[in-house]
C-alpha cells in the first residue's frame, strides 16, 4: 500500500515551507518534493512607491538578511538614475555588508544548523538548538553570541538600526562613519577574526564526526553561480560567473535576464530559476556560499585564502557538489567577511566627508546585483517620469536554488528512509538537507525552542495510517 509522508512546518529555517514524501507498496522512497507554502506578493506592494523610497520598503522583505535587500535596491536605484556613487559611500556600503555575512553565517551556522551535529541528528528536538550547544558546550555558545553581535554592530553603527537599515540611498549614503564608531568597530572586528576561525574548525570537525551525512544529504546535479571579480571571490559588486555543464560562463550582471529564465510549478509559490542555454530542468543551478567558493579561483584576505586552497584540495580543484559542504564553505566566508571588515575600517575613506551625490527624478529602468549571504539577488526596477515605480522583479536567492532543495529532499529521503520506517530523528535528517542552503522563505525564523511538527503517514486513497506529532 503506497504512503505519503508530510513534513509540514520545517523548523530552523527562515520562513514557511513542507516537505512530502510518496512511499511505494515496498516502502522505498518514490518521490518527494519541497514545497513552500506562504505567499506575499512583495513585488506587487512595490508598484506605485517611489524610487527613493525602495531601499527601506525592500528591507522588509527579510529581518535576517535586511542589508542585502537594501543595499541591492540601492544598487538598482543608482542604476537607474545613471550615477556612480563616491568612493566613501561604496566602502560604507561594503563594510555594512560584511556585518550583515558575520551577523547572518554566524547565525546560521551555529544557531540553526550546528544544534543538529553537535547535540546529535537523532536527539531530542528541544535539544537541538543553541540552548543544547550552551549545555554541553558553554564556552562555545557564548562565542557564537559574540561573534553574531559585532556583525549586528557593525550593521548598527553603519546602517542607523542593527535591523531594518536606512543609510544607503539613491546616490550613497545618508551620513558617514563617525571616528568614535570607527574606533569602537576596529576594536571590536579584531575579536571576530578569531571567532570565525573557530567556526571554520567547528564546521571540519562535525563534517568529519557524520561522514554518512556526507552522501545523506545530497548532491544535486547542475551548475554554480556567483559574483566574481577578477577569479576572486566577490560579494558587493562584480561578474556574474556560472560553472557547470556549458563549462565557464561570465556575463554582466545588467544583462541577467539574456540568461536567467524563470519555470514556474504548482506545488510552490517560489519560482524555479534556470540558464537559459541549458533549458529546464538541466539549466537548474545553485547559489550561495558553496556555489561562490566553487566559481572562485582565489580569496582576497589571507586567512581565508588559506581555507579556501584547503577546501580546493579536497577534489583537487574540481567543484565539490555535496550539499553538507555547505556549512563548511560558509564558514570561510564568515572568515572572509570578519577579514575585509578590518581592511575597510583601516581605510581612511571609510570617514570621508564625500558619501552621496545629488540625484534628480527620471523615468527608466535599473538593475541591482549583489551576494547576499544565502546567494545572488537582484532588483530590477522600473520606473516613470516622477520616479514611481511601474514595475519590480525581485530574484531571492533561495529562489536560485529552489530546484536544487527539491531535488536535495527526495535524496536525503531516500538515503534515510528504509523499508518504509521513519521516526523523527529520520525526519530531521531530511529537514537539515534543506537546512544547507539556509533557505530565506520569509521574515520569521522558527530559531528555537518547541516547534511543533506533525507528520502523517497517509494509504493511496488518502486513508491516514500512522502520524507523528512533536509538540
Amino acid at each position: 500500500m503506497s504512503k505519503k509522508i508530510t513534513i509540514e512546518p520545517l523548523t530552523k529555517l527562515e520562513g514557511h515551507g513542507k516537505v512530502t514524501i510518496n512511499l511505494n507498496d515496498k516502502g522505498e522512497v518514490s518521490d518527494a518534493h519541497f514545497h513552500v507554502t506562504e505567499f506575499r506578493g512583495f513585488e506587487k506592494f512595490c508598484e506605485g512607491r517611489m524610487l527613493w523610497d525602495m531601499p527601506v520598503i525592500t528591507t522588509r522583505v527579510c529581518g535576517i538578511c535586511p542589508v542585502s535587500h537594501h543595499l541591492a535596491s540601492a544598487k538598482a536605484c543608482d542604476n537607474l538614475l545613471g550615477i556612480t556613487i563616491p568612493e566613501t559611500a561604496k566602502k560604507l556600503r561594503e563594510l555594512m555588508h560584511m556585518g550583515q555575512f558575520i551577523h547572518s553565517h554566524a547565525l546560521h551556522f551555529f544557531f540553526l544548523a550546528a544544534p543538529d551535529m553537535v547535540v546529535g541528528p537523532g536527539s531530542a528536538p528541544k535539544d537541538r538548538s543553541v540552548i543544547g550547544i550552551l549545555e554541553r558546550s558553554p564556552e562555545t555558545a557564548q562565542k557564537a553570541i559574540k561573534l553574531r553581535k559585532i556583525g549586528q554592530e557593525i550593521i548598527d553603527r553603519v546602517g542607523a538600526r542593527a535591523i531594518h537599515p536606512v543609510t544607503a540611498i539613491p546616490g550613497g549614503m545618508s551620513k558617514t562613519l563617525s571616528h568614535e564608531d570607527r574606533f569602537f568597530l576596529s576594536k571590536e572586528i579584531n575579536d571576530a577574526i578569531p571567532l570565525s576561525e573557530m567556526a571554520v574548525e567547528l564546521a571540519l570537525e562535525l563534517i568529519e564526526k557524520y561522514p554518512d551525512m556526507i552522501e545523506g544529504l545530497g548532491k544535486p546535479d547542475g551548475s554554480f553561480m556567483g559574483l566574481t571579480n577578477k577569479n576572486e571571490l566577490e560579494l558587493y559588486d562584480g561578474t556574474i560567473r556560472l560553472r557547470g555543464k556549458s563549462g565557464d560562463i561570465e556575463f554582466d550582471p545588467l544583462k541577467y535576464l539574456d540568461y536567467i529564465g524563470e519555470h514556474v510549478e504548482d506545488s510552490s509559490w517560489l519560482k524555479f530559476p534556470f540558464y537559459k542555454k541549458d533549458g529546464w530542468p538541466d539549466g537548474s543551478y545553485r547559489v550561495g556560499p558553496l556555489a561562490r567558493l566553487n566559481v572562485s579561483e582565489a580569496i582576497n584576505t589571507p586567512m581565508a585564502e588559506k581555507r579556501f586552497k584547503e577546501f580546493k584540495a579536497k577534489s583537487n580543484g574540481k567543484p565539490l557538489g555535496n550539499n553538507i559542504y555547505y556549512h563548511w564553505a560558509r564558514t570561510i566566508e564568515l572568515l572572509h567577511a570578519a577579514e575585509k571588515a578590518k581592511e575597510l575600517l583601516k581605510d581612511d575613506a571609510i570617514v570621508g566627508d564625500e558619501f552621496r551625490v545629488r540625484v534628480e527624478r527620471k523615468a527608466g529602468e535599473g538593475i541591482g546585483v549583489i551576494e547576499a549571504p544565502r546567494g545572488t539577488l537582484i532588483h530590477h526596477y522600473t520606473a516613470d517620469d516622477n520616479g514611481r515605480i511601474k514595475k519590480a522583479n525581485l530574484i531571492v536567492a533561495t529562489a536560485h536554488n529552489n530546484r536544487a532543495i527539491d531535488v536535495s529532499v527526495a535524496q536525503a529521503a531516500k538515503y534515510f528512509i528504509k523499508d518504509g520506517k521513519m521516526s523523527e530523528g529520520i525526519l530531521n535528517r531530511i529537514e537539515m538537507a534543506v537546512r544547507c542552503y539556509d533557505p530565506c522563505l520569509s521574515c520569521a525564523t522558527h530559531a528555537i525552542g518547541k516547534m511543533p511538527l506533525e507528520v502523517t503517514l497517509l494509504s493511496g486513497n488518502g486513508v491516514q495510517i500512522d502520524a507523528i506529532r512533536r509538540d
